[in-house]
């Protein structure tokens, strides 16, 4: 059936339609890739700050809306004290320890 067709069918409460989804195929959705269920969200960027933001998750190798999730967990963390800190960031505060910059 064309989907126009079974778009009017649909709309003037014919009962067909829902005999078509009964007799469909059984469809292979993709296995998800974590345990934990996760909930999809649309957020509105400004271009210049999500070009920012694919050039800092390209620069780590992962991701943007991995970078963003992380973000959003350590903002979150950062809010009841529990905020965990990169290695990364503490190699660079220890390393500005170790060569101070004259003021």
């Amino acid at each position: 059936m064309h989907r126009n067709d079974a778009t009017k069918q649909f709309h003037s409460g014919d009962d067909r339609i829902a005999e078509l989804i009964d007799h469909s195929p059984a469809v292979d959705l993709p296995t998800p890739d974590t345990d934990v269920p996760m909930v999809s969200r649309s957020v509105r960027l400004p271009l210049d700050t999500y070009e920012r933001v694919r050039a800092a998750a390209d620069a780590r190798g992962i991701g943007v809306t991995t970078l963003m999730r992380q973000w959003i967990e350590a903002g979150l963390a950062d809010l009841d004290d529990s905020a965990t800190v990169s290695l990364a960031d503490v190699r660079r505060a220890l390393a500005s320890l170790a060569h101070p910059t004259a003021a």
